[in-house]
């Protein structure tokens, strides 16, 4: 019996992920998890062969999860889905320890193929995943816009953003305006790791 231990924040597709999981013969959904900061310490209770991992917007600091699952669990494979792949979260991913990624489009055969190829202990990267790897999407950031993100990573406010950049006021809001048009973000938060997972800064 290969077990399952499903990490996924919205409660609705939670329900799906485990509904349709548990019904195959041979999985077995042993807990589920809608804070992924939860995740380490149910892995290290469960011993699940598989962990799948949704990396939603929200999600802080991904691979760092990932890395710390498979830190206190070196015997479980991580799944991650996501709905957009960079080379760089591709390749940090990968490193971290990931050994599955695949799209949150992807088909439920597809998915439940996933999770019994690597509870057998393969691989398995979904095509986009591995296209975008080799063939990185242009950045639609300017390299002053990518300045004023670096700086808004940091926290910094809007002062002190337009200080050390030499910029105004009014054109550091304007570069974060089209920051988040550009990135489809909420906040500055989420345009900085829609940017760094797209690999644009």
């Amino acid at each position: 019996m290969i077990r399952v231990v499903v990490s996924e924040a919205m409660g609705l597709l939670r329900t799906a992920l485990c509904a349709a999981l548990s019904s195959e013969e041979d999985i077995e959904v042993t807990a589920e998890v809608t804070d992924v900061a939860d995740l380490p310490g149910v892995v290290r209770r469960h011993r699940p062969d598989v962990v799948l991992v949704d990396l939603a917007p929200d999600v802080p600091a991904p691979v760092e999860v990932v890395a710390e699952i498979t830190g206190v669990a070196p015997d479980t494979a991580v799944l991650a889905m996501d709905s957009r792949w960079s080379p760089a979260s591709v390749g940090d991913l990968l490193a971290a320890g990931a050994r599955g990624l695949v799209g949150k489009d992807t088909p439920l055969p597809a998915l439940v193929g996933a999770v019994r190829e690597l509870a057998a202990g393969g691989k398995v990267i979904d095509a986009a995943a591995a296209v975008t790897a080799l063939h990185p999407p242009s950045s639609p950031l300017t390299r002053r816009e990518v300045e004023v993100l670096r700086a808004a990573a940091e926290g910094l406010p809007v002062k002190e953003m337009a200080r050390r950049l030499y910029l105004a006021h009014g054109t550091v809001r304007n570069h974060l305006s089209a920051i988040m048009r550009k990135t489809g973000a909420r906040n500055r938060m989420e345009a900085v790791w829609r940017a760094r997972r797209d690999g644009w800064m």
